[in-house]
């Protein structure tokens, strides 16, 4: 097989929104430093909505992003947290796919603390192919030819084939 062909993870991000800041968003923090083990950015509101009493810039929720073999391991982890299944709608046309934990206490390894609460998550997973560094280069940028773009089938035939996941 062509290595140039071959389909790769390019990061995991795992974002909660808790739509407030305070005691609720720090909460919010430490459950996701408990499921990746790494540290979470806060993300702020884009813009102010009155009737949910949010303002823009306001900090309302949190991400977290994982590359390589702790991003392989993290969506592994997660993906054993919805039983392995994904619908075939959660994949996109270029070969990216998303979806949702209800409780982050369905997550191997993830025990309930009742000083945190229960929250659930988005999950959003990119694959790459090796090349794909000409869109994001300083120099002689340019874009992803269609032939070497992944597409939805070969994102869902990467993961059954890596993950062992059934496809609704």
């Amino acid at each position: 097989m062509n290595p140039m062909r071959e389909v790769m993870l390019d990061k995991v991000v795992l974002n909660l929104g808790v739509g407030e800041g305070g005691e609720k968003l720090e909460k919010a923090e430490k459950v996701l430093t408990q499921v990746s083990g790494m540290k979470p950015k806060r993300t702020l509101a884009k813009k102010t909505i009155r009737e949910w009493k949010i303002r823009k810039g306001e900090p309302i929720g949190c991400m977290v992003t994982a590359r390589g073999e702790k991003g392989m391991e993290l969506l592994r982890r997660l993906l054993k947290g919805v039983d392995n299944r994904l619908r075939e709608s959660s994949f996109d046309r270029y070969g990216n796919f998303s979806f949702g934990i209800r409780e982050h206490i369905d997550i191997p390894g993830v025990k309930y603390d009742p000083d945190l609460g229960v929250f659930g998550m988005d999950v959003c997973v990119s694959l790459k192919r090796r090349g794909y560094r000409i869109m994001y280069r300083r120099r002689g940028r340019r874009r992803v030819p269609k032939v070497h773009r992944i597409t939805k089938e070969e994102a869902i035939e990467w993961v059954k084939n890596k993950f062992g996941v059934q496809i609704a």
